[in-house]
């Protein structure tokens, strides 16, 4: 009976997980040594992105309870999982470029926000600019019309100071 409450309780914790990261990210690391799992753990620690290994029939099971059976069919052979709860860009960036680098780390698949990913989409999630970036492009493009709009009314503020000039100017010589 323990050893089912316990099974439970890792059912739970996955699901938890898969509920609250913006990104998940299944990899096969069969192959890789325990330095390169180390080493990957503290690339993606750094950027506060979790890297789990995962049984695949618990992981199914709480796929299947949040309505991701979708995912099943990446949940073969050694599983180990990254869990982005922030920054969805970087955990694939992290994850294909330590792939690149290390032909044993494999990307399955994953989900973005409750949508299923394959490896062409995490890839070119991995090739999207940083966050920063991202927002100061946000911010550039909204700042370009509010500069713009400011510009017109200061011109026309200025052209009323001119009309108030001239109209003063005029007045003192008809004084």
């Amino acid at each position: 009976m323990a050893h089912r409450a316990k099974k439970e309780g890792i059912v739970r914790e996955i699901k938890e997980k898969l509920d609250s990261s913006q990104v998940v990210i299944l990899t096969d690391y069969r192959g890789l040594n325990v330095a390169d799992i180390t080493e990957l753990r503290r690339q993606l620690r750094e950027e506060g992105i979790e890297f789990k290994v995962v049984k695949n029939t618990l992981t199914k099971i709480a796929a299947t309870e949040l309505g991701h059976e979708d995912l099943q069919g990446h949940l073969e052979g050694p599983t180990a999982v990254a869990f982005g709860y922030e920054d969805p860009v970087t955990a694939a960036r992290i994850l294909a470029k330590f792939a690149k680098g290390n032909d044993k780390l494999e990307i399955k698949g994953g989900l973005l926000e409750g949508n299923l990913l394959d490896i062409a989409a995490i890839r070119a999630l991995a090739d999207l600019p940083p966050r920063e970036v991202l927002l100061g492009r946000v911010a550039g493009a909204f700042q370009a019309p509010l500069s713009a709009f400011a510009s017109v009314l200061e011109g026309n503020i200025r052209n009323l100071v001119y009309v108030l000039d001239a109209v003063r100017e005029q007045k003192e010589k008809s004084a």
